[in-house]
């Protein structure tokens, strides 16, 4: 495979500070279209970067837990702004010291797998970590929060997850890096939402039983100065040594068009879920 994050030209749409204070759901309606316009080619490959204030994104299965509207009462009463995301996977925070990062390519220049995704995903965090891409390893860290096989980690200690979204011959693969701030603490609110959803009932679903000492973030693992900041000028420089162009563009007036489509078709979905 060659390396996907090799393009002439790279698309940069950073809502790094200008997303923080929406819905998480805007930035899933974002990717949407942004799936949609670059798998159609309509657009170059895209990176977008996306910070949001204070929320927690459940996964489709979390909506099942026989308690959940206690479990969103509590997350409330913590200041933190539950949402149902359309995709797999399992309960995320994000908050102002989580980086979330979306790589968008089209199925249609180059074959993509569900491996290559996460592999280039991969291949990006290393790129902006040099100083420790030796000791970043991709497995399923058991006892973290949405727990997966491309869960990214230093010395056992998780501070990343990767997850996809494919959409009209689009492929959006998605991280959460917990860059500042506690990733234990981060765990501490994933487990009591679990213990307040579950009340120790059985589920079919086995939910995670959240082990906050296995969760850290990159200032707590690699450098006490990293910030949100620090890795966004990081990225910037990692995405011109990857392409001859690097343009910086939000939405044009017509892509905010199929915007507004899949943002109103999202939370219509959220509000259903949250209904049941």
């Amino acid at each position: 495979m060659k390396n996907s994050l090799q393009q002439s030209i790279w698309r940069f749409y950073d809502q790094s500070i200008s997303a923080k204070n929406s819905s998480p759901l805007e930035s899933f309606a974002m990717d949407d279209t942004l799936c949609q316009l670059v798998g159609q080619l309509q657009s170059p490959p895209t990176i977008r970067t996306w910070v949001h204030d204070a929320s927690v994104v459940l996964g489709i299965q979390d909506h099942r837990l026989p308690y959940m509207q206690q479990g969103m009462k509590l997350l409330q009463s913590k200041g933190y702004h539950p949402i149902v995301r359309n995709s797999g996977g399992l309960a995320v925070v994000l908050d102002a010291g989580v980086l979330n990062i979306s790589v968008v390519l089209s199925e249609q220049t180059e074959e993509l797998s569900i491996n290559d995704g996460y592999d280039t995903m991969v291949a990006l965090v290393k790129s902006l970590f040099p100083e420790v891409a030796e000791k970043i390893e991709a497995y399923e860290i058991v006892g973290s929060y949405c727990p997966g096989s491309y869960d990214l980690s230093i010395g056992g200690k998780k501070f990343a997850g990767i997850s996809q979204r494919r959409l009209r011959q689009g492929v959006a693969v998605q991280i959460y890096l917990c860059i500042e701030g506690s990733g234990a603490k981060r765990a501490e609110l994933i487990r009591d939402f679990y213990a307040e959803s579950l009340q120790n009932e059985e589920t079919k679903f086995a939910y995670p039983q959240i082990v906050p000492e296995v969760m850290a973030s990159l200032s707590e693992l690699v450098d006490a100065q990293l910030t949100v900041e620090a890795v966004m000028i990081r990225l910037q420089q990692v995405l011109h040594n990857f392409s001859d162009e690097v343009r910086a563009e939000p939405l044009h007036d017509e892509e905010l068009e199929l915007y507004a489509f899949y943002l109103q078709r999202i939370f219509e979905r959220n509000k259903k879920m949250l209904e049941k």
